[in-house]
């Protein structure tokens, strides 16, 4: 079992080994996916259950978004454990506070990109694609995974080309729309190079550049709705984060 790994798993989380490193990171990660799922689901049960509180709402009727309480906790977590001389079980709490604070925001990552409300049409579901993301990539971290291959000491310029190519491969996997990949990619390379190398979706930078009408077809059947892996996530998506019920903000 590779040392990395094996702190993870023999971290005393609740003890007062708990210090910068793979063991905080875990607790950041697992807060900020439990956070992730407890704010997702009373959004649903706001949408669905008219007892349900939901959100905060002044007088003036101004929403205040879940988003708001999370980047101000992470902001005081993050400060704190910076300014701060913590000891157990401090570190345990802004641990805690600041994988919290990050669920919160990124449940709303959707607002960031369009500056709009869109949390229940079809253009939110990049909220949840910003998650999974960001889950794949802390998950890679806690594990002890390096990023672009760099697992053994190398020279200045073998570190320089690992890292232009790797990361060339994951920006083109971007481009493509495949973030998912990419992410995974910066710290596992074949799963850059295969990204890479495959189709883009149609809506992504990289077909607006590059794909001729037949290509850009052959792209929305590869994507289209009516494949059984398509299904299969969109189902995922909306057993998770719930189906869109709003249409998409026009302009």
């Amino acid at each position: 079992m590779p040392p990395i790994l094996a702190d993870v798993i023999t971290a005393d989380l609740f003890g007062d080994r708990l210090k910068p490193g793979p063991g905080a990171g875990a607790v950041v990660l697992v807060s900020f996916l439990v956070s992730y799922l407890a704010i997702r689901t009373s959004a649903r049960l706001t949408r669905s259950v008219s007892w349900w509180p939901g959100g905060v709402q002044t007088e003036g009727g101004v929403h205040l978004h879940h988003l708001v309480w999370g980047i101000c906790l992470m902001l005081v977590c993050g400060f704190l454990a910076f300014a701060a001389p913590l000891h157990s079980p401090w570190w345990h709490v802004i641990a805690i506070g600041f994988g919290v604070g990050a669920g919160f925001t990124l449940d709303e990552f959707a607002l960031w990109v369009h500056l709009q409300d869109v949390y229940w049409s079809e253009e939110g579901r990049v909220s949840f694609d910003a998650v999974v993301c960001t889950a794949a990539f802390a998950g890679l971290v806690v594990l002890g995974t390096r990023p672009f291959g760099l697992d053994e000491p190398t020279s200045v310029l073998g570190t320089i080309l690992s890292v232009a190519v790797i990361g060339g491969l994951a920006c083109l996997c971007f481009a493509k729309s495949r973030v998912l990949l990419g992410v995974i990619g910066i710290f596992i390379p074949l799963f850059a190079i295969w990204g890479a190398c495959r189709l883009g979706h149609p809506g992504s930078m990289w077909a607006k550049w590059r794909y001729d009408e037949p290509k850009l077809t052959r792209a929305e059947h590869r994507f289209g709705e009516q494949r059984p892996m398509m299904r299969m996530g969109r189902r995922a998506e909306d057993l998770i984060a719930g189906a869109p019920s709003e249409p998409d903000p026009k302009g």
